[in-house]
């Protein structure tokens, strides 16, 4: 579970940062090129930034205390994240570019499924 976290904290803590600031334009401008065809701008890009890095601090935070509702919490925002970039690629993209939505999806829902589990 540990490695999944730690995936997870690595990945967004990049992809919210080129979110946020534009720091590798390489990157930067394909994501603004989907936004906008999304009808959404700049600014919900950085919003949607925003949100990745706080799943991904509280999956770290989590992960360092020993918290399993914390890093549930945490994967929730990445599951809400995911799940809104999913759709916006099933709606304007290719399945190939689900892809790592899919995957992010997928290993947060692995993460959180314990505290799920053990509420019901």
């Amino acid at each position: 579970m540990l490695f999944i976290q730690g995936l997870l904290i690595a990945f967004f803590l990049f992809a919210s940062s080129v979110k946020m600031f534009g720091w590798v334009k390489v990157i930067f401008e394909p994501q603004l090129t989907f936004f906008r065809r999304y009808g959404l701008n700049r600014s919900i890009m950085f919003i949607v930034g925003i949100i990745e890095a706080t799943g991904a601090i509280m999956l770290l935070i989590g992960m360092i205390m020993v918290s399993p509702l914390i890093s549930t919490i945490g994967a929730t925002f990445i599951i809400c994240v995911s799940t809104g970039a999913m759709f916006f690629h099933f709606r304007f993209d290719t399945v190939k570019d689900a892809i790592p939505s899919i995957i992010t999806l997928i290993l947060s829902v692995i993460v959180a499924m314990p505290m799920i589990l053990e509420s019901i």
